[in-house]
């Protein structure tokens, strides 16, 4: 087996395959940029290595500096992850050629593969099902605009080389063609050094299923099945699990051995994800095949027991698959939460800074019988960059039933607190209480459909909310009496803790009632309920773990006037408890209100402006571009909301602004 391993990435998944690697007790050499100096991986590795300044283009995409890291470590192979060079041809030649082993497929395998278009026709060479579309490359914005017609709306715009959700547009019409087609071209330049641009058409009511396929330089090719990933947010996955939900056995069969069929078409090794969209009726057609290790790799080790990385490591080394398809067998169901520094109450922009917090939930098997998993490459402290992508972890759960591993994750993300910055844990969470996604019946327009005006926080059902109220009673108790101790008013008893108690959250008053014991407390509420309430909780803990009622009940708990604020399921509340006369009182209390910033065109997001699109004097119309902004490798552009006239222009191309910026005033 190999003795030293360099892995050529950053971040979860350098972290991920260092985990693997040592397990195996193979030693590894990290690489690093300016900005990475202080990386969780880099603490983690045997080795590290300096390749550069922070932007990829100038360090972790640069062949010839992981080649000399290469040389300069003595590693006998490199894994590539996935992003940067796991999937560029030249980089597996250069490889081949310094007799250094790629831990992925051959080089010819990654161009047949690597490129959407050609994999297209070789795919259809296979007898895959493919997606209608243009097989050539696309011109100029006019020739897209032709193209798109013939095809027949809606069409998705795809970078050649892409990847991720970077360099894809859906358009609806051929305004939207032209604009997305710039939009792609630009995007796939900036984060693949390639522009090439293909279109091909739209499925509506599509959802997103992929086969895992594993192959080894035997002859051997076996699928592990598919992962449901329909999930999606700008064509960025969010959600994943494993299995699917709607798949049927002869559906996954039929998928499984075109995935292996167009694998050995292709002469491929290693672990690689052969996508594809999958409309209503069970018909599935190709999209793509990612010749890397997918990000969302982890839900399919949890339901066969697999590593595949380590599969990947051994195929590497010339060693045969220890496993037939016959032996991979589906074995309850997983479920991954990405978790992205990005802010969904500004539309998921991206957001910078430094972890003032970081505790993810307890990794390993549950009180529950489930298991928790989080690949991450952050920790308390470290700093999000701008320079990469915007992952913080991969939150994963398993349960025997997709109900249990949804109920897994419920717990895992109120679990997992995350401060400093802006991130998606309370969207992730607001999905997994959707009845929707629930029941299954989910597509890739998902969340284009539910949350159509964008996420504005999740509102808790009548049950869910009486729960809280009663465990922010409890917990407001507790809170009293130790008040009451500090004051040292306890001991000759001048001030005792009252039982009644008004509890007002999401817009709702509880008048409840607590009745205390040595074991926990007994909150009833006017209407007749009362609910029993245990924890270990005291004040000054940021996370409160309760029972009420028998069932387990997880909140994040900050300290506000008068009561809590409390984070769970996707919701952020403002709780008061308050005795029956402030609660009076409150009510009398004047609502301030927010200001008003209708006039400015705000930066939403810390980044760099690309372009200023109108001038001080034009009318703008409602809907028309006004700036473009550049943050985490993505293009924003920034539209008017309603008709005005531009005022004043604040910033011009090529300025670094923060977040809430103006970028112009309009009269």
């Amino acid at each position: 087996m190999f003795k030293k391993i360099l892995i050529a990435n950053r971040g979860e998944i350098a972290c991920r395959v260092i985990k693997t690697a040592r397990k195996m007790g193979i030693k590894t050499v990290a690489v690093y940029s300016d900005a990475d100096r202080g990386a969780l991986h880099v603490k983690m590795a045997d080795e590290a290595i300096h390749i550069g300044a922070s932007p990829a283009a100038q360090s972790y995409i640069v062949i010839d500096k992981i080649m000399a890291a290469i040389k300069a470590s003595g590693a006998e192979a490199v894994h590539p992850g996935y992003g940067f060079l796991s999937e560029n041809m030249n980089f597996a030649a250069a490889l081949e050629a310094a007799g250094v082993v790629f831990i992925g497929p051959p080089s010819p395998a990654i161009e047949a593969m690597g490129d959407k278009i050609t994999s297209k026709k070789l795919a259809m060479a296979a007898g895959v099902s493919t997606v209608p579309g243009h097989m050539g490359l696309i011109d100029d914005a006019e020739h897209a605009v032709k193209i798109a017609r013939v095809i027949g709306y809606p069409v998705m715009i795809k970078a050649s080389a892409g990847g991720g959700g970077k360099g894809m547009r859906i358009a609806w019409d051929d305004a939207e063609a032209r604009e997305g087609f710039q939009s792609s071209k630009n995007e796939a330049a900036a984060s693949f050094g390639d522009d090439r641009i293909f279109i091909e058409k739209f499925v509506t009511q599509p959802r997103h299923i992929e086969i895992q396929v594993l192959a080894d330089k035997h002859g051997n090719t076996v699928y592990l099945h598919e992962r449901e990933c329909s999930i999606q947010r700008r064509n960025q996955k969010v959600i994943e699990e494993a299995p699917s939900p709607f798949l049927d056995p002869e559906t996954r069969k039929a998928m499984g051995e075109q995935a292996c069929a167009l694998a050995r078409a292709v002469g491929y090794t290693s672990a690689g994800t052969v996508e594809f969209i999958v409309d209503g009726s069970l018909n599935f057609y190709f999209l793509e095949m990612n010749t890397r290790l997918q990000v969302e790799h982890p839900v399919t080790e949890l339901i066969t027991g697999v590593d595949l990385v380590e599969q990947m490591i051994r195929v590497a080394y010339g060693e045969k698959l220890p496993f037939a398809q016959a032996d991979l067998k589906i074995n309850g169901w997983a479920m991954e939460s990405r978790l992205y520094a990005e802010d969904p109450y500004r539309n998921f922009l991206p957001s910078i800074g430094r972890l003032t917090r970081y505790r993810p939930p307890v990794e390993g098997e549950t009180p529950r019988g489930g298991v928790v998993r989080n690949d991450t490459g952050v920790f308390e402290g470290g700093e999000i960059s701008m320079f990469y992508d915007p992952m913080i972890a991969k939150l994963c759960t398993w349960g025997p039933t997709r109900a249990d591993a949804i109920e897994e994750m419920r717990l895992a993300l109120d679990t997992f607190e995350v401060e400093g910055i802006g991130h998606n844990l309370p969207f992730v969470s607001a999905v997994m209480e959707h009845p929707r996604f629930q029941s299954g019946n989910i597509t890739t327009a998902f969340i284009a459909e539910e949350y159509p005006e964008g996420f504005q926080g999740a509102s808790l059902d009548a049950d869910t909310l009486a729960r809280v109220a009663a465990a922010a009673a409890a917990m407001n108790r507790v809170a009293e009496i130790r008040r009451t101790r500090i004051s040292g008013t306890m001991d000759n008893h001048s001030r005792r803790v009252g039982d009644d108690w008004v509890v007002s959250l999401q817009g709702i008053e509880y008048a409840v009632t607590i009745a205390a014991d040595p074991a926990g407390s007994t909150v009833s509420f006017a209407g007749g309920q009362s609910l029993r309430v245990t924890s270990d909780w005291t004040p000054g803990q940021t996370l409160a773990r309760l029972i009420v009622d028998d069932a387990a009940l997880v909140m994040k708990v900050g300290k506000i006037s008068g009561g809590f604020r409390l984070r769970l399921r996707g919701a952020d509340l403002k709780c008061f408890v308050r005795s029956p006369r402030q609660a009076e009182l409150a009510k009398l209390m004047i609502e301030k209100l927010p200001p008003d910033t209708s006039k400015f065109l705000l930066c939403p997001m810390p980044g760099l402006v690309a372009r200023i699109m109108v001038a001080v004097g034009d009318e703008v119309q409602e809907g028309q571009a006004l700036a473009t902004v550049e943050a985490m490798k993505m293009e924003n552009i920034l539209k008017a909301e309603r008709r005005g006239v531009v005022k004043a222009v604040k910033a011009v191309a090529g300025s670094s602004l923060k977040v809430d910026e103006v970028i112009m005033e309009f009269e």
